[in-house]
């Protein structure tokens, strides 16, 4: 059975690393991306089985990057999760209305992400 592919896309460096290296140790491949168009540039190019998606990032912001990949019907399948620090009910209303398919709120629990991860690559 082939890995499953994981699209990271966070625009701070260390939590990049970080989140990389949780899920490579869980067997999943890593594609890392720091700013919107390279994360819509990779899931092109990629793609990925899942995206984990930061929302505050340079150039698109998560939000944008999110309503284009469900938009476009060669990626509208692919899951994304929100991984933010942007807490408020406007902002996940926000991540529903674009099309996250969930959202997770930084700090975040490892374990948590991992379980969301899974869930979401088992269906």
């Amino acid at each position: 059975m082939s890995k499953k592919k994981i699209l990271i896309v966070e625009d701070e460096e260390s939590l990049l690393k970080l989140e990389s290296i949780l899920l490579t140790s869980k067997g999943y491949e890593v594609v890392g991306a720091t700013n919107g168009q390279a994360a819509l540039d990779a899931v092109k190019k990629e793609r990925p089985d899942l995206v984990l998606l930061d929302i505050m990032l340079p150039e698109i912001d998560g939000f944008e990057v999110c309503r284009r990949i469900k938009k476009d019907p060669d990626t509208e399948q692919i899951p994304v999760i929100m991984l933010t620090a942007k807490k408020s009910r406007e902002d996940m209303a926000r991540g529903e209305k674009v099309g996250a398919d969930w959202y997770i709120t930084k700090p975040f629990k490892s374990a948590m992400v991992i379980e969301t991860i899974q869930r979401f690559l088992t269906r």
